[in-house]
């Protein structure tokens, strides 16, 4: 079967995570399971992964949530994450999830045709639709590419805007490369001119905007 890329599976559950490592290597993806968050986090690379199943209730420092907001800030807030839970079961905790960027929330026990179903679901919805005219996806922008984006137009530097936002300067270089790709352009430069042109950063940028674009 064809590998179409990987999913983060991290369940502290040994049947719930054996569950939604079968359903990802059945849809031909590179199923990498962990136990708990902090190990997911001490390995965690710069390869994109296509998805990430996350239990709520994680043992240890990370739990679920911040996992996922780890997640979406190296990767981006595009990345379909799939919360599962066995005791954040109510309306509320589900809301609560969706609300901090979930994509899905599912209750345990897991049944497998249902996870296949959502995960499939997940990512149809984190594929930009193809856009004709040639302006990009930026309304697919994640509020920490949106923040980076502003930066750029105020005339940071890679490593300044690394040390505002307290990530590394390689978490920034990825977001970076995802708003490019987003906004279907080349160069940084290009990046806070279509920025501008289109009112995504604010019109004192002007300058900045300028300046950087006689640079490159």
């Amino acid at each position: 079967m064809k590998d179409c890329g990987s999913i983060l599976i991290v369940d502290s559950d040994d049947a719930s995570r054996l569950t939604a490592v079968q359903v990802a290597v059945r849809l031909g993806y590179d199923a990498r399971p962990t136990p708990t968050g902090d190990e997911l986090l001490e390995r965690l690379g710069h390869d994109r992964p296509a998805l990430a199943i996350v239990e709520v209730e994680l043992p240890g420092h990370a739990n679920g949530l911040e996992v996922m907001r780890q997640l979406h800030d190296e990767f981006g807030g595009d990345l379909p994450i799939i919360l599962v839970s066995a005791e954040r079961i109510d309306a509320f905790d589900r809301a609560a999830g969706l609300m901090l960027g979930a994509d899905d929330y599912l209750l345990k026990p897991l049944d497998a045709g249902e996870l296949l179903a959502r995960i499939k679901r997940s990512l149809r919805r984190s594929t930009p639709a193809p856009n004709g005219n040639g302006n990009g996806h930026e309304s697919s922008l994640s509020p920490r590419e949106r923040q980076i984006l502003a930066l750029l137009a105020e005339g940071r530097t890679q490593s300044q805007i690394a040390v505002a936002l307290v990530i590394s300067s390689k978490t920034v270089a990825t977001h970076i490369q995802h708003i490019l790709s987003k906004l279907g352009v080349q160069s940084r430069a290009q990046a806070v001119a279509v920025a501008f042109q289109r009112g995504l950063v604010e019109p004192e940028v002007h300058a900045h905007l300028l300046a950087l674009t006689a640079s490159e």
